[in-house]
């Protein structure tokens, strides 16, 4: 996909796509799931799941201020501008496998200007103004898509903020039920559990003591766990009643 086929499809589009008197823009539902490389029916998808369970991309509308009723009306009205900017951001980089080259592309290209003037743009719209008043006209639009996009990027943030504090108190779930399990009890590196019961330990002794818990885990059917550590690199967790075995042996 170039610039030359985005072109071509803008021509072919171009009945889809209207500017009224006070520059503002907006396309037909088949025209804006042609400019984000989609198909007219996965837009449709979104504009209907409004009344039922909102989408994605219906929920990212509508926390850009836009009401369920809008939507709806989009079907036979058209969609604006600002609404067709958040539409190819989605399926630029927040629809996961769906999302397409050529809506990135799109995306590229009004970056520095917006949505609404790169329409303006292509479609030849020209409003008899001054230069100043223009630059002014320019630098609110911006403003306002950067305050949008800024909302929704907070917005994106603290969802992933409060999925990584589920996340986390999954874990500490799943941890406290794997020790209440297993009968073994707690899991430890070599280090880990000398430093628990206060044993100083050499990089010599953790590795011999490593591979004799690695032998007994084996032979016992224990899959063992490793993690990454800053000084060793891969390290092996085994549970706390063979790394009790492994010390008690002696010192080597």
């Amino acid at each position: 996909m170039s610039q030359i086929e985005i072109v071509e499809i803008i021509e072919q589009i171009k009945q889809e796509i209207e500017v009224d008197t006070n520059g503002q823009a907006k396309a037909s539902l088949r025209a804006t799931a042609r400019l984000a490389g989609v198909s007219a029916v996965a837009i449709l998808k979104t504009l209907d799941s409004v009344n039922l369970e909102p989408s994605k991309l219906a929920q990212m509308l509508m926390e850009s201020g836009f009401e369920a009723v809008n939507l709806t009306e989009w079907r036979t009205v058209g969609i604006p501008d600002i609404a067709i900017a958040i539409i190819l951001e989605y399926y630029a980089y927040e629809a996961g496998r769906y999302c397409t080259k050529q809506a990135r592309l799109v995306c590229r290209s009004f970056n520095s200007i917006g949505i609404r003037a790169w329409i303006q743009d292509k479609l030849g719209w020209t409003k008899p103004v001054s230069n100043s008043e223009t630059a002014m006209t320019q630098i609110q639009l911006l403003a306002a898509i950067a305050q949008q996009m800024a909302q929704q990027e907070q917005y994106l943030l603290e969802q992933q903020r409060q999925q990584a504090q589920i996340l986390a108190r999954l874990k500490a779930v799943e941890v406290e039920q794997d020790r209440v399990n297993t009968p073994c009890g707690h899991k430890y590196s070599v280090v880990g559990f000398a430093n628990l019961q206060g044993l100083e330990i050499s990089v010599k002794e953790a590795g011999t003591k490593g591979r004799k818990a690695s032998a007994l885990c084996r032979k016992q059917g224990i899959e063992i766990e490793r993690i990454h550590d800053p000084r060793f690199g891969k390290v092996g967790l085994y549970p706390e009643s063979v790394l009790i075995e492994v010390f008690s042996t002696g010192q080597n």
